[in-house]
């Protein structure tokens, strides 16, 4: 019937309306989809940039911390070696006027007793020469009386020898003040030394603790939280000397173990701190607490004949003539020279696994006065 057909179409037509709403709003919720992807894809290099910032506001707060623990430290170490400085200066300034005092009061006593006897021996001889002088005012009768006692009076008082000042009666004032700041300083050259390098503990690996006094480093397993400065070695136990050399000739002994691994030489500047260091160090490596190698990837891996074990090594730099020289000072001998042709500058290391300290040792300081 007609009423039907109606109700079908309308059917149909309300059908077809929700589904043409389907095919109309799906594009819409995938479109949206894709776009949510696209910007989180976007948004990944941002977060990752997020992270790695945070990353490196740590290592600023890190080092922020470790700047103002190093300065604490330092101050307090010049604080000590001042204050040992002072001692020895106060020490040496009581002694010096302890000894000036002695001397003074030794040389007054002296004049002290010279002017006693003057004076005991003036006073005498006032006394003779007033009585001397009254005989002489006294009547023609009484003088002749008492002239042979009077005569024996004077003759019993013969004039003495005067003393006079002799040669070091005076403080010896050149003997106090002549070179006073250079006898103090040659004194003091006797209880400081000098080490020819300074191992700088901003290069050293989490792993190695360097002394207080910069001059010797060991080992430990547990690393330590450093700031991850671009001068320290990452993960090799390595640090290296405050100064390098691009020019003329160096020396420098290190006192080093036979119970542990080791190596000892030189680095150039541009060697790799961050990760595997390929190339750019000349050493002699102490390996498996048996062997000695001469090593300097990719070139040099020498088993070396060592006779004794060493336990100080001498580092001998000649820059300009390219050589590198390794060799026992306790023995004399040499142990191996490295020839290169040095481009750089190269800084001495110490690369260590002992936890008891490898150590730089001082030399004997000397002074040569010219005239």
């Amino acid at each position: 019937t007609e009423r039907d057909r109606l109700q079908d179409t309308k059917h149909t037509t309300f059908t077809d309306s929700k589904t043409h709403i389907k095919h109309r709003f799906r594009p819409i919720d995938e479109a949206a989809q894709d776009y949510k992807e696209e910007l989180r894809k976007s948004l990944k290099p941002l977060q990752e940039k997020v992270e790695h910032l945070h990353q490196v506001k740590f290592n600023c707060e890190l080092t922020e911390s470790h700047i103002v623990a190093q300065a604490v430290d330092t101050e307090m170490q010049i604080r000590e070696e001042f204050k040992r400085l002072k001692y020895f200066l106060e020490k040496e300034e009581g002694a010096r006027i302890t000894a000036l005092k002695e001397e003074e009061g030794q040389k007054i006593r002296v004049m002290g007793q010279k002017i006693q006897a003057l004076s005991r021996e003036i006073e005498a001889l006032t006394d003779t020469i007033r009585a001397t002088e009254k005989e002489l005012n006294s009547e023609c009768i009484s003088f002749l009386q008492n002239y042979k006692a009077a005569v024996e009076r004077v003759q019993q008082r013969p004039l003495l020898f005067v003393p006079q000042l002799g040669t070091g009666a005076l403080i010896d004032v050149a003997k106090h003040l002549g070179n006073l700041t250079y006898n103090i300083w040659n004194k003091l050259k006797e209880m400081v030394t000098y080490s020819p390098v300074i191992l700088h503990p901003n290069t050293a690996s989490p792993n190695l603790v360097v002394s207080d006094d910069l001059k010797s480093t060991a080992y430990r397993e547990r690393e330590r939280e450093l700031p991850q400065n671009p001068e320290r070695f990452k993960y090799y136990p390595t640090v290296v000397g405050s100064e390098g050399f691009n020019s003329g000739t160096h020396s420098w002994d290190v006192e080093v173990r036979t119970d542990a691994n080791w190596a000892v030489g030189v680095a150039a500047e541009s060697i790799e701190r961050k990760g595997d260091i390929l190339t750019g160090y000349w050493e002699i490596w102490f390996e498996n607490f048996e062997k000695y190698k001469a090593y300097s990837p990719p070139h040099t891996e020498k088993v070396l004949s060592v006779k004794n074990p060493i336990r100080r090594i001498r580092v001998h730099l000649d820059w300009n003539r390219g050589k590198l020289l390794f060799s026992d000072p306790d023995t004399n001998t040499d142990i191996y020279t490295f020839s290169q042709s040095f481009s750089e500058r190269l800084f001495p290391f110490i690369n260590a696994l002992s936890t008891k300290p490898l150590r730089i040792l001082p030399v004997k300081v000397t002074v040569k006065l010219e005239r």
